[in-house]
């Protein structure tokens, strides 16, 4: 069968956004590369970062955390995303709360938001807009190695402080402060 010239021509079916099954089937593929991690220079004062290729242009990384780092309490603005612990063991605290996503400093936190997930080599989980969390390893020795993707690419990353139930909107960060 041939196509003449002037048969209409449909367009390119526009690129689908990653879901966060996407986002966590890519970094559970990519925490599988003992290659690749192996491949991550480790400090061991500070945490440590690749930027990799994500699925359907998102942001993705590989990181490495030295015994007792964490990131503080962040957020990943309007991004979705997922990460997985390919080496050493991570823990997640975060908030089972909707935040307001404009227009506050400060607010006082109910009970019963606060979550607390472990996760060992193989483990990670995704997250949706506006996901409150804060990302430790807790090892007294050993570094921990992390995958992380988001979608759309990080526009910012919001910074808290909290005290007790107090938590504070610190710092707003934008790609050019971390690329």
């Amino acid at each position: 069968m041939s196509v003449s010239p002037s048969a209409p021509v449909s367009p390119a079916a526009p690129a689908q956004a990653p879901t966060q099954a996407d986002l966590l089937d890519f970094v559970r593929r990519t925490a599988a590369d003992s290659e690749l991690i192996a491949s991550l220079p480790l400090d061991p004062e500070g945490r440590t970062w690749v930027r990799l290729e994500g699925p359907g242009g998102s942001e993705a990384w590989l990181i490495g955390w030295p015994p007792g780092s964490g990131t503080g309490w962040h957020d990943h603005a309007d991004s979705v995303g997922a990460f997985l612990t390919a080496a050493g063991e991570l823990k997640e605290n975060s908030l089972a709360a909707r935040l307001p996503s404009h227009g506050w400093k400060t607010l006082e936190l109910e009970e019963g938001v606060d979550r607390e997930r472990r996760l060992p080599t193989g483990k990670g989980r995704a997250f949706g807009h506006h996901h409150v969390h804060e990302v430790l390893n807790e090892s007294t020795e050993e570094h921990a190695i992390s995958v992380h993707a988001y979608y759309p690419p990080l526009p910012q990353i919001r910074r808290y402080s909290r005290t007790g139930p107090v938590l504070r909107l610190e710092q707003v960060e934008r790609p050019e402060d971390w690329q």
